[in-house]
């Protein structure tokens, strides 16, 4: 590994993570989160913006000589769900965990921060570490492009790391193009009539019009969508009903959209608004469709996910920078990378200890891959400059 990480920065990053998962924060509430964040980067010498995008943060650090700005990004925020793990770091706010690694975001890129600080006679140009608010549906990149980031700071390159279990501990991850798929997300309600379980006969009973209507949809990727294009439908809520002999008035589905394609992703909504309708019509029900478009697809750059790539196999052995199939998951970092050439990657962080995905409530990383991703944003900096 070209970047050796202090052994106090390590320890450092694992200190800072295990404080933040204690105390996670949720999109654009990041309040702590970002005070620590401001403090740290200050006390290292950058210069420091806060409030970007909400609660987003940057500390800027200038090389020995002029040169472009290039982009580190992590992002800070939580999920609403509790936590299952039995750690000494457990979350202590309830309903709200780090499920995702966003802990461990800010713990690398803090302690790159701690090293490149030591290192600037070393590139010409700026470094902006930015830290950025709401990833987890809220949009935060985008809050933070619509503030002026890009521009505010010339930022030329954006390079983003992103923790995953299921690739081995301090294996990197990445591919040139459509990497991430594009997420919309719905709410479909069933309207039925209410009434009592004895006499089913007497109403319209959305429960079942409601479970018709979620087998239908998954007809659209299995015989609607090319066989060759990926596509996933997924519902993930029901809710209806408030005890065993009623039947509710109405049933509240939550579903997802993911799509490698924007003719497959436009397609989306008339398909399911089709199919909901017909399925509650022939239940003698009907409904209302509310659709959310969310993140497009993440599509690094070629030429930077090839020097991405090449960089971290040079750093870490080839055994450890490989090349991953695009992956159905999405993420906000598409935004910066429709506008600047950008690179994103996941940096394995799973061991037998370490298993369970992200957004599972037991999710848990192993932390030596923090000195792997701190060494990792070094090196992709300073490359990066050297260009």
């Amino acid at each position: 590994m070209s970047t050796a990480v202090l052994p106090h920065i390590a320890r450092d990053a694992v200190a800072v993570r295990r404080d933040l998962h204690a105390h996670p924060e949720l999109g654009f509430a990041e309040h702590r989160t970002a005070g620590l964040v401001a403090e740290r980067l200050a006390a290292l010498g950058c210069e420091v913006h806060a409030g970007i995008g909400g609660t987003g943060v940057v500390g800027l650090l200038r090389g020995a000589r002029p040169g472009p700005t290039v982009m580190l990004r992590a992002d800070m925020d939580a999920l609403p769900m509790p936590e299952e793990n039995d750690v000494p770091y457990r979350s202590t706010v309830p309903g709200v965990t780090h499920a995702c690694g966003h802990d461990a975001h800010v713990a690398m890129l803090l302690g790159a921060a701690a090293v490149l600080c030591e290192r600037t006679e070393e590139f010409a140009g700026r470094i902006a570490f930015v830290f950025q608010p709401a990833e987890e549906g809220g949009g935060g990149a985008l809050a933070m492009l619509r503030d002026g980031l890009l521009g505010r700071f010339e930022i030329a390159r954006a390079y983003g790391l992103h923790i995953s279990t299921v690739l081995p501990s301090g294996v990197f991850g990445t591919r040139p193009g459509a990497f991430m798929a594009a997420v919309d997300q719905f709410d479909l309600v069933v309207e039925g009539r209410g009434g009592h379980g004895a006499m089913p006969h007497l109403a319209v009973d959305p429960v079942v019009v409601a479970a018709d209507v979620v087998g239908a949809l998954q007809r659209i990727v299995s015989r609607e969508v090319d066989p060759v294009e990926p596509a996933v439908v997924t519902i993930g809520a029901i809710n209806g009903g408030t005890t065993y002999n009623v039947i509710p008035p109405r049933v509240a589905l939550k579903g997802t959209v993911r799509t490698f394609s924007e003719a497959t992703r436009d397609g989306m909504q008339a398909r399911i608004r089709r199919i909901a309708e017909h399925a509650c019509a022939g239940g003698n029900a009907h409904c209302t469709l509310d659709w959310q478009h969310s993140y497009p697809v993440t599509v690094n750059d070629p030429a930077e996910a090839t020097f991405v790539r090449e960089t971290l196999a040079r750093a870490f052995g080839a055994q450890r920078s490989i090349e991953t199939p695009p992956i159905m998951g999405s993420e906000d970092f598409s935004y910066f990378a429709r506008e600047i050439p950008a690179c994103f990657a996941f940096l394995g962080a799973g061991d037998a200890a370490h298993q369970y995905p992200n957004h599972h409530p037991a999710f848990d990383i192993d932390e030596a891959a923090l000195e792997a991703g701190i060494a990792a944003h070094v090196e992709l900096a300073l490359g990066a400059l050297s260009r």
